[in-house]
């Protein structure tokens, strides 16, 4: 169950298919890509450079969303624990409960996906950081500040899972 005004957290390598999960599961507008971002500041959403400006956007977007009740999808790898913190307290200051949905792959997935994806690839290096990075938190997720948290491990269970809104008091 994800809170239905609240913020939920995709969690993932690249490659793991936290776009394609968001799109099948929540409305457009309640999704906040720092691709998306990247491509609306610098017309490309593989510029690290634009990184900084995007993650501004996201989290203004996110706090206005948040502040209004919406559900926020954060789409972004959100792999170490310093970039889930600045979001995890931005929803703690509007009041807003939270999820995690952490797309866990093993590093050959996302490397075997990342490669399938010609327009945006990642480098290998930069995955295999990423998949180090997640795994390396896995253990002390649940302790910060998640109302709850989900992880999936295989393709299948991605591919199958349902995704349930909670009502939450406003």
């Amino acid at each position: 169950m994800i809170p239905e005004r609240g913020l939920v957290l995709l969690i993932g390598a690249a490659g793991s298919g936290k776009s394609t999960f968001a799109r099948k599961h929540f409305n457009a507008t309640e999704i906040v890509s720092s691709d998306a971002l990247r491509a609306a500041v610098s017309d490309d959403e593989s510029d690290q450079s634009a990184s900084a400006d995007a993650f501004e956007l996201l989290r203004s977007i996110a706090t206005k969303r948040l502040s209004r009740g919406r559900l926020t999808v954060i789409d972004a790898t959100n792999v170490q624990r310093t970039a889930r913190r600045s979001l995890v307290a931005l929803a703690a200051r509007n009041s807003a409960p939270t999820a995690a949905i952490v797309l866990n792959l093993p590093l050959e997935a996302c490397l075997a996906r990342n490669r399938s994806r010609p327009a945006r690839p990642v480098g290998p290096e930069v995955v295999e950081k990423q998949v180090a990075d997640l795994v390396a938190s896995l253990p002390e997720l649940k302790t910060e500040g998640f109302k709850n948290v989900y992880i999936i491990d295989n393709t299948m269970d991605i591919d199958s899972a349902a995704v349930l809104r909670q009502p939450t008091d406003v």
